[in-house]
């Protein structure tokens, strides 16, 4: 008998009372004012902000107060205000490492003209190979992609 497989992927999803259009620019040209930079970055200095570059092939990355800047991936589609995907790759490390590769997609589906759903999928967590599981788990905590949504839906 064949033993159920727990998936990977982790989602989560909030609904914001803003329209699409304005869902989508808080998410991403406003992420360095809402992203938990006091416990959710990965560089030496202090963060400043954080940035996601508005294009397919852009930076998604943190300033330090310093001005280092720490990579934390790059924007694969950049589709406003329907879809984000962003390319992953920190470590279980919790350090930037260029051949790790796990998508987040976030979409953003208008339930009305001021509703908008916001819908996250952080999948590709076999690239962590002995420590998928354990990375799953945090992402999939309340302390993770939902805590993290919860600082976006305050702002949006």
């Amino acid at each position: 008998m064949n033993q159920p497989t727990i998936s990977l992927t982790v989602r989560n999803e909030i609904t914001v009372e803003a329209s699409q259009e304005r869902a989508f620019e808080v998410f991403t040209a406003e992420i360095g004012t809402w992203w938990p930079l006091a416990d959710k970055t990965i560089g030496d200095a202090e963060a400043e902000i954080a940035i996601i570059e508005p294009r397919a092939g852009g930076r998604w990355y943190e300033r330090g107060v310093d001005g280092s800047e720490s990579e934390w991936g790059t924007v694969i589609a950049y589709e406003p205000s329907d879809r984000l995907v962003l390319d992953w790759q920190i470590s279980a490390g919790w350090a930037y490492d260029p051949e790790l590769h796990t998508e987040i997609e976030v979409r953003f589906i208008a339930e009305t003209e001021e509703r908008t759903r916001v819908e996250l999928e952080h999948r590709g967590l076999e690239a962590y190979g002995g420590d998928a599981e354990q990375m799953r788990q945090i992402f999939a905590s309340p302390d993770g992609w939902s805590g993290i949504l919860a600082d976006y839906g305050k702002a949006s």
